[in-house]
């Protein structure tokens, strides 16, 4: 039985560092200070019985819990990261612990009245009676990803403790700077050297995930030509209504705010602009292989558009790069690895919600480096926010979760 203080305290203890990413830098980590966490967790794998405890460079951490087994079982991973988004501030974090949870209104900020309400947040309905962790309201609670974090942990110091349930040998892996999509980009997969792995960084309770976007972004630069606006008169060319004609020319009901399921999107995340020059930064999304190349060539085809409306090759460019891929397309190879998960959860009562992720995760990128990886719940709720929050009897089924897999795979090969 995992012990639930136990979780709430070693969850905490990683919510108060403050371990926010930072898109702006070139390192790896983004910021200095995901290296106070990275640090605690290497020393934290080592004090719960962990073997080959590493911390590179980039503030990687590995470890390994041996096999307990005599015969050959395929060695497999669990992956979590450790930063938090930009989008929100991660720093002063004050987790507020909620027991029973009685089904209404949440006070986040009595002074600011900033309330978690099940009338907005309909998900809170699911976990009345339980211990809910929430924020103050001034910040993110960073269950995204240090749920994830703290069940593998968690996970590993109970199989550890009862050396009764047999496993094969597993690898478990932190990471940095997943919230600006590098995550994986300096994991060394042959060093870790599982067969397969599990992202710990879904929400709800029993999802289980194994697609995700195709994903690119796209950067429009746009030119104009700034004259003294009192003698401007066929002379001034504004790139802020070239940008606006960029804008109007991409289907407005094709985003975020108007997609769901499988549906892909263009978004755009910033704008900056003056008469001489405006900058669009967009994010580009689809499931599936083809629209995500015609959403990126429509993309080009406006740039072209304008370059001919205004009479200049080089006043609208468009730098395009791909982020990351469908990992379905890899996944799908080793299906059994996802046939182990739900097996897992059924086992433990909890009904699997297969679904493709709207975003991506670290086992995205992993999985197009030979390290196929499906996603599980975590538990967060709300991520990137003020109004995050997490249950605990969630954070519990998925430490659950992780060791009955391990238990499985070693019983299964």
């Amino acid at each position: 039985m995992i012990e639930k203080k136990h979780i709430i305290d070693r969850f905490v203890s990683y919510v108060t560092i403050d371990t926010e990413s930072d898109p702006n830098s070139d390192t790896t980590p983004s910021s200095e200070k995901q290296w106070d966490l990275a640090r605690k967790l290497a020393e934290e794998l080592k004090e719960i019985g962990l073997e080959d405890v590493s911390i590179d460079e980039n503030a990687y951490v590995m470890g390994t819990l041996p096999s307990n087994v005599n015969h050959e079982v395929p060695t497999i991973g669990f992956i979590a990261h450790f930063d938090t988004s930009p989008d929100f501030t991660g720093a002063n974090v004050k987790p507020q612990i909620i027991e029973e949870y009685d089904g209404k209104d949440i006070i986040l900020n009595k002074e600011e009245n900033i309330i978690l309400s099940p009338s907005y947040f309909e998900d809170l309905k699911l976990y009345k009676g339980q211990t809910i962790i929430t924020t103050d309201g001034t910040t993110l609670l960073g269950a995204d990803d240090k749920a994830g974090v703290t069940e593998i942990v968690s996970a590993m110091e109970y199989l550890v403790d009862h050396p009764e349930i047999k496993h094969g040998k597993i690898r478990v892996g932190f990471t940095p700077d997943e919230e600006i999509g590098r995550g994986a980009h300096k994991f060394d997969v042959k060093k870790f050297g599982a067969a397969w792995a599990y992202t710990m960084d879904g929400s709800q309770i029993g999802e289980l995930e194994y697609e995700s976007f195709n994903a690119a972004s796209a950067v429009v630069t746009i030119k104009g030509r700034i004259v003294h606006p009192g003698y401007a008169k066929g002379k001034m060319v504004n790139s802020m209504y070239i940008a606006q004609d960029f804008i109007n020319s991409l289907p407005r009901l094709e985003t975020p705010e108007h997609t769901s399921g499988r549906e892909g999107f263009f978004h755009l995340t910033n704008m900056t602009g003056k008469v001489q020059e405006t900058t669009l930064t967009y994010i580009i999304r689809d499931f599936d292989k083809e629209l995500f190349k015609t959403r990126k060539e429509a993309v080009a085809k406006i740039a072209e558009e304008l370059n001919t409306k205004y009479g200049g090759n080089d006043t609208v460019t468009v730098v395009i790069k791909d982020q990351y891929y469908n990992m379905g397309e890899k996944v799908k190879e080793v299906m059994h690895i996802v046939d182990t998960a739900e097996t897992a959860m059924k086992k433990l009562n909890i009904k699997p919600l297969i679904k493709p992720i709207r975003g991506g995760t670290d086992g995205s990128q992993l999985s197009y480096m030979g390290l196929p990886c499906p996603n599980i719940f975590a538990g967060g709720h709300n991520f990137h926010g003020r109004y995050e929050y997490v249950p605990v009897e969630t954070m519990i089924k998925a430490t659950e979760v992780i060791v009955k897999i391990a238990e499985l795979t070693a019983k299964n090969n």
